[in-house]
């Protein structure tokens, strides 16, 4: 089963880190990813950029509205995210528990949907 793990990052926290730790931190990161991909648990990795780089669309009633910026106004953002396999919840928690970015932030693990189900059940 595929899992969504959203990194959520926190500026101030971020901010907050001794000179190079956050390098340091990001380099353990590729590390575990070049395993987890090496053991086929990842599938994809991206990282965003600045939420003040972002636009939030939204339509209602027929017109379209764009504003600059996250549409939630929070401390924590996404800001980046992993596409891993595991077997189950608690194996996708485990994976995730091996990044150390709850400690600047949080990290969501979130089942993927398997879309070729949904196509099917709705005849597309």
């Amino acid at each position: 089963m595929k899992y969504l793990v959203m990194i959520y990052s926190d500026d101030t926290l971020l901010g907050a880190l001794p000179e190079g730790e956050f390098d340091t931190m990001m380099h353990g990161c590729f590390m575990h990813a070049d395993e987890l991909q090496k053991d086929g648990h990842l599938h994809d990795s991206q990282q965003l950029e600045a939420p003040a780089t972002a636009k939030t669309l939204r339509v209602r009633d027929g017109r379209v509205s764009v504003v600059d910026g996250p549409f939630a106004e929070t401390k924590e953002y996404l800001g980046g995210f992993n596409l891993i396999e595991a077997e189950n919840m608690d194996e996708a928690v485990r994976i995730a528990s091996e990044f150390p970015w709850s400690r600047t932030g949080a990290i969501e693990i979130r089942p993927v949907r398997d879309m070729n189900a949904v196509r099917r059940r709705v005849g597309a």
